[in-house]
C-alpha cells in the first residue's frame, strides 16, 4: 500500500537517527518522505470519504516543513493568565485579555517574531535552512467548554502543536491533572508554566515547584520542565490625596517571562528541527494507519466478492468435470489464480511460484480438511464418472444420482476454495505476514470461524441454479 514497507523503513531510519548530529539532513529527509507519501497516495472516492480532514492536516504539516513554521500551543484553566503570558512573550497585546474570566472563547493564533539577541534584530534561524517562523496558539479555558468537546479540541490542537505550554498559578486541581494526561498522550514536548509568581515569595515558589513535580505528576512532568513566570505582575503602592495616605493601589510592572522565553529559544534552536520533523512523521503515521484501515475495509469487501466468485467457479468446474485427475489439477489452478488475484488486490503482487508455495502452506495448515477434501473429491469423481458412463445403459436413470453427487462434490471443492481465500486474505491484510500465531494456528482460527453448513448450502444452491441455466 503506497509501497508501505519501503516507505516505513525510511521513516524508522529517520526516527532512529533524529538524535544525532545532522538535524538539517533529517529535516530535509522528512520533508521529502512526507511529500513522496502525498504524491504516491492513491485513494478511490469511497476510500477518501471521511478522511479529508486527516489528509488536509498532513498537507498543512507538509506546508509547515516547507515554510519552517513551528506552533506553540497554550492550555490552562480560565484565569490562569494564558493570554497575558502570550502577550508578554510577544511584547505587545495580540491576544485579548480582561478582568472577566473566560475572555478567550475560541482558538486564536498570532505570529511570534522571535529574536535571539538583546537588540531584537536577529531572527531565529536554523543553520543551513534560514529563518524560522513561530506561531502561538491560544485556547479557551479548560473549564469553560463541555468536557468531551474540550478533549476533542485539545487533541486537535495538540496534534498541530510542536511544543505545548500548560499554564498553572499554584498547586493543580484534579481537572488540570486529567488535562495534562490527555495532552501527554500527544507525545509532544510540554513545559509546565507556573504563572503569577509575583504573588509568592521565593521559598513558596520553590515549594510549589516541588509539589507540582510530586508523585501525581512524576510520570507526566519533571521539575526541570517547570518554568516560573509572572506574565502580568502587579505591586501594591501607597495612594495619596495630597500629603494624606488614603490607601493602596495596584501598579502594573514589566512582565517577568525571560526564563521561559530563553527556554523556548534554546529548545527551538537546538531541537526545533527534530521536533518539527518528528511531529510530521507522527502525523504521517497516524494518517497512514487510517488510510490502511480504510483501504483494508474497502478491499475486504472486494476480496469477499472475489473469493465467492472463485469458490463458485471451482464448484462449477468440479460439478461439470467427471475425471478426478483433471478435477484436482483444475481445482488447484483455480486456487492459485485466486491467490494471485488477491495479492494484486492488496498491492502485494506475488509470482506464480510463490502463490503455489503459499497454497501448499495453507493446505498443510488446513490439515484434515485439505486431505479429506481431496479424498472425497476423488471418490465422488469416480462415482460421478461411473454414473455418467452408466447413463446410456440405465436409460438415463443414473443421472438422477449424478446431479446430487456432482453438487456435493462441487460444494466441498467450493468450500475449500472459500477457506483458502479467507486465509490468504488474512495473510495479505497483515502485510504478507502470518503474525505471531503462525500459519497453522491462523488457518485453524479462520476455519473455526466459518459456518461450514451455511456456506455449503449457499454454494450448492448457487451452483445448482447456474447448472440449470446452462442446462447441464
Amino acid at each position: 500500500m503506497v509501497d508501505s514497507l519501503q516507505q516505513w523503513q525510511e521513516v524508522e531510519a529517520v526516527l532512529a537517527d533524529l538524535s544525532q548530529a545532522s538535524q538539517e539532513h533529517h529535516y530535509r529527509q522528512t520533508h521529502r518522505l512526507v511529500q513522496d507519501y502525498l504524491d504516491r497516495l492513491q485513494l478511490s472516492p469511497r476510500e477518501q470519504q471521511g478522511l479529508e480532514p486527516l489528509l488536509k492536516s498532513l498537507e498543512r504539516m507538509q506546508a509547515k516543513l516547507e515554510q519552517q513554521v513551528l506552533h506553540i500551543a497554550v492550555f490552562g484553566l480560565v484565569g490562569r493568565g494564558k493570554s497575558s503570558l502570550l502577550n508578554a512573550l510577544v511584547g505587545e497585546t495580540v491576544f485579548e485579555t480582561g478582568a472577566i474570566h473566560g475572555v478567550t472563547t475560541a482558538i486564536a493564533t498570532a505570529a511570534w517574531p522571535l529574536t535571539t539577541d538583546e537588540d531584537g534584530v536577529q531572527r531565529l534561524r536554523w543553520s543551513g535552512l534560514g529563518d524560522v517562523q513561530v506561531e502561538l496558539i491560544d485556547t479557551p479555558g479548560i473549564d469553560e467548554i463541555d468536557g468531551d468537546q474540550w478533549e476533542a479540541l485539545a487533541k486537535r490542537v495538540a496534534q498541530q502543536a510542536d511544543l505545548i505550554l500548560f499554564v498553572v498559578s499554584g498547586d493543580i486541581s484534579q481537572l488540570e491533572q486529567d488535562t495534562l494526561t490527555v495532552l501527554h498522550q500527544a507525545h509532544k514536548p510540554l513545559l509546565l508554566v507556573l504563572n503569577k509568581a509575583d504573588q509568592y515569595g521565593d521559598r513558596d515558589r520553590e515549594a510549589i515547584r516541588n509539589k507540582l513535580a510530586d508523585e501525581r505528576l512524576r510520570h507526566l512532568i519533571s521539575i526541570d520542565e517547570i518554568v516560573t513566570v509572572a506574565a502580568a505582575p502587579r505591586q501594591a503602592e501607597p495612594e495619596y490625596d495630597g500629603d494624606r495616605l488614603v490607601g493602596t493601589k495596584l501598579v502594573s510592572l514589566p512582565p517577568q517571562v525571560e526564563p521561559l522565553r530563553q527556554r523556548i529559544i534554546t529548545l527551538l534552536l537546538h531541537e526545533g528541527q527534530s521536533l518539527l520533523a518528528l511531529n510530521a512523521l507522527l502525523q504521517m503515521a497516524m494518517v497512514d494507519r487510517q488510510v490502511v484501515r480504510r483501504k483494508l475495509q474497502s478491499r475486504d469487501r472486494q476480496a469477499e466478492e472475489l473469493i465467492w466468485r472463485f469458490a463458485i467457479a471451482k464448484g462449477m468446474a468440479v460439478a461439470i468435470n467427471p475425471i478426478s485427475f483433471v478435477d484436482l489439477l483444475g481445482g488447484a489452478a483455480i486456487d492459485v489464480a485466486l491467490i494471485l488475484q488477491l495479492s494484486q488486490l492488496y498491492d502485494l503482487p506475488i509470482g506464480e511460484g510463490k502463490a503455489i508455495a503459499l497454497l501448499r502452506t495453507i493446505a498443510v495448515g488446513m490439515g484434515s480438511l485439505g486431505l479429506g477434501e481431496g479424498l472425497v473429491r476423488v471418490g465422488l469423481s469416480a462415482l460421478k464418472g461411473l454414473m455418467g458412463v452408466a447413463a446410456p445403459v440405465s436409460g438415463g436413470l443414473s443421472l438422477g444420482v449424478y446431479v446430487p453427487v456432482a453438487l456435493t462434490q462441487a460444494g466441498i471443492g467450493g468450500f475449500a476454495t472459500y477457506a483458502i481465500g479467507q486465509v490468504t486474505k488474512a495473510y495479505l491484510a497483515n502485510g504478507a505476514d502470518w503474525g505471531p500465531e503462525g500459519a497453522g494456528l491462523l488457518t485453524q482460527q479462520i476455519l473455526d470461524s466459518l459456518d461450514e453448513a451455511a456456506i455449503l448450502q449457499r454454494l450448492r444452491g448457487e451452483i445448482d441454479r447456474r447448472l440449470r441455466l446452462k442446462q447441464l
